[in-house]
């Protein structure tokens, strides 16, 4: 969309064009069932078992954690499916016993086992799979080839590290070789740029000083949504706030939210000369 003003024999143009480069931008939570949000988030009259309901007509994507702590069952993923908005998507984390008990070792029926489940259970609502490894799960060229090997590649899949050393350049070209997803975190300790293996972008803020209670400032934020935005490759991208024991998961999620979806305006004074090819 765009307007022509006269200003004497010149013109003023503008254009406005949708925000964030295009981006399919997904702004959720790590979780949305904690009771501190009731009355600041939720409405007082809203029930518990509506909860969900509200949190997907403000947002279009939530992190599935539960299935971190219990292997899931297609009946509860199609649960989830059915209750949620037509646009809205699903991020599953892979569960405990593969990614931090048996660190991919022997698990070829379990990964088999739990990509069908999803599959089979949340359908085109499946946004990506996340495997979140354990703090002392460090870089080896053998632990990378296992990761890689496991990954069922007509899947999304985002790994998120915990030990520093997965922060290299050789880790980088190798995951975005294998279209596998570098999640970018917020996590005391370890290094919070955004990393981009992939046309799809994957973050998760858990809070920094105090993990999952800390909220973000508007320029912590900004800074990731623009490092996102300024990459030419990124067409879609995932951002999960997981500092949810208080009401700022929700706050920087909102933010974000909207930062993400400004458009972007250019202005112009155009010469009488060519102000005629101008079409709006």
């Amino acid at each position: 969309m765009c307007k022509l003003q006269a200003i004497g024999g010149w013109k003023h143009f503008c254009i406005c064009l949708p925000g964030m480069n295009k981006i399919k931008w997904h702004i959720g939570c790590s979780g949305f069932h904690y009771r501190d949000w009731k009355g600041v988030f939720y409405p007082t009259g809203i029930p518990q078992r509506k909860w969900f309901d509200y949190y997907s007509s403000q947002f279009d994507t939530l992190e599935l954690n539960v299935t971190f702590y219990r292997f899931p069952q297609v009946k509860f993923l199609q649960n989830w499916y059915n209750i949620s908005p037509a646009a809205f998507s699903f991020a599953v984390k892979a569960p405990r016993l593969i990614t931090h008990y048996k660190q991919f070792n022997d698990c070829e029926r379990l990964l088999d086992d739990f990509y069908t489940t999803t599959e089979l259970g949340l359908k085109d609502k499946l946004g990506t799979i996340l495997f979140q490894l354990p703090p002392k799960f460090h870089y080896t060229v053998e632990r990378l080839d296992l990761l890689i090997r496991s990954m069922r590649k007509n899947f999304t899949n985002t790994v998120e590290f915990r030990h520093e050393s997965w922060w290299t350049k050789d880790v980088f070209k190798m995951l975005k070789k294998e279209k596998i997803i570098f999640s970018g975190i917020s996590y005391p300790k370890l290094p919070d740029e955004v990393v981009v293996t992939n046309k799809t972008a994957y973050y998760r803020f858990h809070g920094i000083p105090k993990l999952y209670y800390s909220s973000y400032t508007q320029a912590s934020l900004k800074k990731v949504a623009d490092d996102i935005k300024n990459s030419k490759t990124v067409k879609e991208a995932f951002i999960f706030f997981n500092n949810t024991a208080t009401i700022a998961a929700i706050k920087n999620a909102v933010w974000i939210r909207k930062y993400s979806s400004k458009a972007l305006i250019i202005c112009a004074i155009v010469s009488p000369i060519i102000w005629p090819l101008v079409r709006c």
